[in-house]
């Protein structure tokens, strides 16, 4: 399952689905915003995604409902399932991993947002987490990856950290050049961060 960014389901998420689905697996994109909801690329997209951000319990509801969904998808073998996500997006496949559904085996974050769910009690995490994480993004301070370090200890999680250096918000979306709010695109860490999580998948799904 495929959660987009802050500006929905927009072509560069369908794009990114269709280069999962050329790995050979069967990618199911989540609309988290709900049908016609969309925003800009690279614009700002703050006014979508906030609303979700303050009220984790209705975001979590959409992922278990969107996670269902894809079980049921044709071609899916749903006792085999992992998440990834982008931005926003890395958010979301790691409150679905805060979640546990049974049969999610992975959770991949590409620079998301790290802060747990003050507001949803905490649970084991079974899936196994792989965090891809820019080491200058403004989104995510040290403070949070430590944060997430302990809290994903304490649940129980097989997880892993690749920290990027001097990448920023948004590493993986060419085009963005945007440094005053922290978003540039950085090549390097772009195809590094593929890398570990086609490793992470491959080594997941295969055992």
């Amino acid at each position: 399952m495929l959660a987009h960014d802050w500006s929905g389901l927009t072509e560069p998420t369908m794009r990114l689905a269709e280069r999962y689905a050329r790995l050979g697996y069967v990618c199911f994109a989540l609309d988290a915003y709900g049908k016609g909801v969309r925003g800009d690329p690279l614009g700002d997209n703050a006014a979508l995604m906030d609303p979700l951000m303050r009220d984790r319990r209705l975001l979590r509801q959409r992922l278990l409902a969107g996670f269902e969904a894809a079980s049921g998808f044709p071609g899916v073998d749903p006792a085999r399932m992992a998440a990834v996500g982008y931005c926003f997006g890395g958010l979301c496949a790691l409150d679905l991993a805060r979640a546990a559904p049974p049969n999610l085996l992975a959770a991949v974050s590409f620079h998301g947002a790290l802060q747990a769910p003050g507001a949803v009690p905490p649970r084991r995490i079974d899936a196994s987490v792989l965090l891809l994480h820019g080491w200058e993004d403004p989104v995510a301070p040290p403070a949070d990856v430590l944060a997430i370090a302990r809290e994903l200890t304490d649940a129980g999680a097989d997880w892993q950290l690749h920290a990027y250096g001097h990448a920023l918000h948004a590493f993986t979306f060419d085009g963005a050049v945007f440094p005053e709010r922290g978003i540039v695109y950085d090549r390097r860490a772009d195809v590094r961060s593929w890398a570990a999580m086609r490793a992470h998948l491959d080594g997941v799904f295969r055992q």
